[in-house]
């Protein structure tokens, strides 16, 4: 698909110049606070556990509104099964679209910007089909056409980006990583999601990862974030070399802050988060917050 038949298909002949879109806007405007500045769910299965914390976050209606247009940006970075937790697992990806929908979303659409070949992360991952059997689009981001330069006010060290018109032209933005080890960062999340709505993550690595993180997080904040939990790959991070790297942990987590997502899926692999550089240098930014001790969290088990 070339880039001028892609952009008619999603967006029409134009994409919106706000980050938020006038969806996204009203949504602000019109919502009242959430009850818990974070939900973690642990004992269920993925797709289950996510009904039960958007629930305590007053539904999906909370965060999209009938007519909008909605971008779910999972981790599809790798060409292994759900079983090897290199990815996002499909069936919390499916039933976020569905639950998108059920909200009144007009679409849902799903991508990232693969590590390994596109074609078969999508596929191999299970996450384009789930994606669409639960009526999502799913789309390319295999080429630099897709993106468009963009300024991060405030960065200190990524002062520029190339991001997905997607992101640009979205209402609503839900980042649903997978927690795991990452040789760079020790830690993957949500912020470090993020790599996979920009084009060049060569940048990010030559450049001060951890500062790249912080500075991008702060660009576009998601409406909300989904962190994946459920298997959770231990070392050998972000591939993983073999299912011995995968340790069953049945936990989810949910937020609209970033950094608080990231401090409690932190501490889930027993590290603290003040270790963390790029969650550190985040909270000081302005991103969020990562006194989890201040937050108002609500904890389920199934």
């Amino acid at each position: 698909m070339d880039r001028r038949t892609f952009v008619k298909r999603t967006f029409g002949a134009s994409l919106a110049g706000s980050l938020l879109g006038t969806g996204g806007v009203a949504r602000l405007l019109a919502s009242p606070p959430l009850l818990y500045d974070l939900v973690a769910v642990k004992g269920g299965e993925p797709d289950v556990m996510f009904d039960k914390a958007i629930e305590q976050l007053g539904g999906m209606r909370a965060f999209v509104r009938k007519g909008n247009k909605v971008v779910v940006k999972p981790n599809i970075g790798w060409d292994v099964g759900p079983e090897r937790a290199g990815n996002t697992n499909p069936l919390l990806v499916g039933r976020i679209v569905k639950h998108c929908y059920d909200a009144g979303a007009k679409e849902v659409y799903v991508f990232d910007h693969t590590c390994e070949d596109p074609r078969r992360t999508y596929s191999n991952s299970g996450i384009e089909r789930a994606a669409k059997d639960a009526g999502a689009k799913v789309a390319p981001a295999y080429s630099e056409n897709y993106y468009q330069s963009v300024t991060v006010a405030g960065g200190k060290v990524m002062k520029d980006a190339q991001v997905h018109e997607l992101i640009l032209g979205a209402d609503v933005f839900i980042n649903v990583p997978i927690l795991k080890d990452h040789g760079s960062t020790r830690v993957t999340a949500s912020m470090k999601n993020l790599m996979g709505v920009v084009w060049d993550r060569r940048f990010w690595h030559k450049n001060d990862v951890h500062q790249c993180i912080a500075d991008f997080a702060g660009y576009r904040k998601p409406d909300l974030n989904v962190v994946d939990a459920y298997l959770v790959m231990k070392a050998n991070g972000p591939r993983g070399v073999s299912i011995s790297d995968v340790f069953t942990m049945k936990t989810q987590l949910v937020s609209a802050d970033m950094v608080a997502i990231d401090a409690a899926a932190t501490k889930l692999m027993g590290i603290a988060p003040d270790e963390i550089e790029y969650i550190t240098m985040a909270a000081a930014q302005g991103v969020g917050r990562k006194d989890l001790d201040g937050l108002n969290i609500k904890r389920i088990t199934l």
